[in-house]
């Protein structure tokens, strides 16, 4: 197929591109660059757009025969969003809505759409399954949780087949040393932590030393951004199969706190990772841990590369001096 990746210059897209491209099917990369990059789009035109302006967006489907959307491009700071929410709202919700329309208007029917396990807001059982409660605590959250729900009305409107993949926290890099995270301002824990490691920059921040867990840090699954990407390019064979529109949670089912990743990333550095504490940020649970066993049974889905040794490994020699992109 040939398939629109909005936001495909960046971290998760840029990875799924190339799964694309490695399937068989044929990627069309769509990004503003506001955060992507030029360097990471490497199996497929990039289209330098942004979906603020979607006018010619229903010719440019039609004229390329595009066949399906995989659907990336957001902003994603959950502190930000709680400071900023007009902009959340106008990105993550307006933004999609106008590409909504502008599929619907070239007559493109099928979507995989990036949501976030944000839409499950604080665990009231871990690990959370797709039936737990959506009560987001923050604005980034509420987005995600608003587009699911249009995408299941838009469905039964008007024919849209759709996969919303709630994964939990990307990271890791691609193992060919191809791609990998590059953010600005970083917030992700893991290269933050290497970063620190390598001395390039002084230290690494815990937010919080009080949440309701072992050792006080809040705990996440961590799940590789390239087992991420399989699973998009295999929720695209799904729909494209005639598969039942849904929402798939995507991560280990393990979780590992914040004090234990940086343990980690110092085990394989030449010296300890320097961190500093502090208090906890705004919107930030203190557990999230996926149940993801739907995925498996539905998509024939397993991550394969998402121990935590093998994530932090291959983010280390993303990041390490003259391996990363410029």
């Amino acid at each position: 197929m040939r398939v629109l990746v909005t936001g495909g210059a960046g971290y998760i897209g840029s990875h799924t591109a190339k799964a694309l491209a490695k399937a068989g099917h044929e990627p069309l990369v769509l990004d503003n660059l506001s955060f992507g990059h030029r360097w990471a789009v490497k199996w497929g035109p990039l289209l330098e757009w942004d979906l603020a302006n979607t006018d010619m967006l229903p010719s440019f489907l039609e004229q390329e025969h595009v066949e399906a959307v995989l659907h990336f491009a957001a902003w994603l700071l959950v502190s930000e969003s709680v400071q900023e929410p007009r902009k959340y709202f106008w990105n993550n919700v307006v933004n999609t809505l106008r590409l909504l329309d502008a599929m619907s208007e070239a007559g493109v029917k099928r979507i995989v759409f990036s949501s976030s396990c944000a839409v499950y807001g604080n665990p009231q059982k871990v690990p959370m399954g797709e039936d737990h409660p959506q009560e987001p605590v923050n604005p980034y959250g509420e987005t995600k949780l608003a587009m699911e729900r249009a995408l299941k009305w838009y469905g039964n409107a008007y024919g849209l087949k759709w996969v919303a993949l709630r994964y939990f926290n990307a990271a890791g890099a691609d193992p060919d040393g191809e791609l990998g995270e590059s953010h600005d301002p970083e917030v992700h824990l893991i290269p933050l932590a290497i970063k620190a490691a390598l001395g390039q920059r002084t230290h690494v921040e815990i937010y919080g030393t009080d949440y309701p867990t072992p050792d006080g840090t809040a705990i996440r699954d961590y799940i590789h951004v390239t087992d991420l990407a399989d699973a998009h390019v295999r929720a695209l064979d799904y729909i494209a199969g005639g598969g039942e529109s849904r929402a798939l949670n995507l991560g280990t089912g393990r979780g590992y706190s914040v004090r234990e990743v940086i343990n980690a990333v110092g085990k394989i550095s030449p010296r300890p990772v320097p961190f500093r504490e502090g208090p906890r940020r705004a919107g930030d649970p203190p557990v999230l841990v996926a149940d993801a066993n739907h995925a498996g049974k539905a998509l024939g889905w397993k991550p394969h590369h998402s121990a935590l040794e093998t994530i932090i490994q291959d983010a280390w020699r993303w990041h390490s001096p003259g391996k990363r992109e410029k």
